[in-house]
């Protein structure tokens, strides 16, 4: 073998065992969907309206492919938060199928952008494949949402389940808290709400949850598989929080992992992809948790970037995770 085919060989092996790299099949879905819907213009760190746009159309782009389950019932309802604001929940439940169980579900977004409307395809096919009834969660955003307000409208929409289990045909013992991106931080910011107003909650399922607003300074490995990159999470905990993002006035009411005490929170289950920006929070998060005493279940998905399950639903590996949602949703 010449020495120029081995290095060629063995540089070829290299790259196929090479930690940051696409999933191929992430990879193939991703450049189609970007095909199909270029992103907007880019938008200047800090801009949070700009932001809010891009990441709305998004959603609205990603809503084009996702199915429609007719056989879903919606109600809305409202409630109203620590602070009197008034805010809407939109009920799913799967007719016939109740398994007594329910999940308060905190859209993503990266606490500025998305919506109940906005994620009303993503929580029916939750509830179409698990038969679990839901409760999506209108939080205020910015300006209006800021501070402690994200984790007290979920709670309040927590406590307004609890109230009305019986009517709605829930066990009040199994009621868990989930969300995606920013809201999955929001929902681990109001587990922890929970467990200090002495609420028990039985599950926190965050999907690459949003969880330190120190995330912030770039990785050059991660960089380039950024779908949220890290202006953008500057800019989304810029947004939604008095404090400079990263400074020492942060509060632990606000972010997750300024918290200092782990104890008695739900046990968690947590997945992220190895080229996402929250990667390293998410781990340290749950090594928060197990040192405290908090059972955990944390996945790890190698070759995948942020959102992966949304942006490569055929893909083998979201496939592989979807199905541990939908076991560790229909565990509750």
């Amino acid at each position: 073998m010449s020495d120029k085919k081995h290095h060629m060989e063995k540089q070829a092996t290299l790259n196929r065992n090479a930690p940051y790299q696409l999933d191929s099949e992430v990879a193939e879905a991703l450049g189609s969907f970007l095909s199909n819907h270029p992103p907007g213009e880019a938008v200047k760190k800090g801009d949070w309206q700009g932001l809010r746009d891009n990441a709305n159309d998004f959603y609205k782009n990603l809503n084009l492919y996702l199915p429609v389950h007719e056989d879903i019932k919606r109600s809305t309802f409202f409630c109203f938060s620590k602070d009197g604001k008034e805010i809407t929940l939109r009920w799913y439940t799967k007719p016939g199928a109740g398994t007594g169980a329910a999940v308060v579900y905190v859209h993503g977004g990266g606490r500025l952008a998305g919506s109940v409307d906005l994620y009303d395809k993503i929580v029916a096919d939750f509830v179409h494949r698990t038969d679990v009834a839901f409760l999506s969660v209108g939080y205020r955003l910015p300006p209006a949402g800021k501070d402690e307000s994200f984790a007290e409208d979920v709670l309040a929409a927590i406590i307004w389940l609890i109230d009305h289990a019986a009517e709605r045909g829930i066990d009040p013992e199994r009621i868990a808290i989930m969300g995606d991106s920013g809201g999955g931080g929001i929902a681990a910011s109001a587990a922890m709400l929970a467990r200090d107003r002495g609420i028990r909650l039985a599950r926190q399922i965050l999907l690459y949850p949003m969880l330190d607003d120190r995330t912030t300074v770039e990785d050059e490995a991660l960089a380039p598989f950024a779908v949220w990159n890290y202006d953008s999470n500057y800019t989304g905990w810029k947004a939604s929080m008095s404090a400079e993002p990263g400074s020492d006035d942060v509060s632990a009411a606000i972010v997750p992992m300024r918290q200092n005490r782990f104890e008695g929170l739900a046990p968690a289950y947590i997945v992220v992809g190895f080229l996402d920006i929250f990667r390293n929070e998410n781990v340290a998060y749950a090594f928060s948790l197990l040192k405290s005493g908090v059972p955990v279940e944390l996945h790890i998905h190698p070759g995948v970037p942020h959102a992966f399950d949304f942006l490569a639903p055929e893909s083998t590996v979201a496939k592989r995770a979807v199905a541990d949602h939908i076991r560790v949703i229909r565990s509750i």
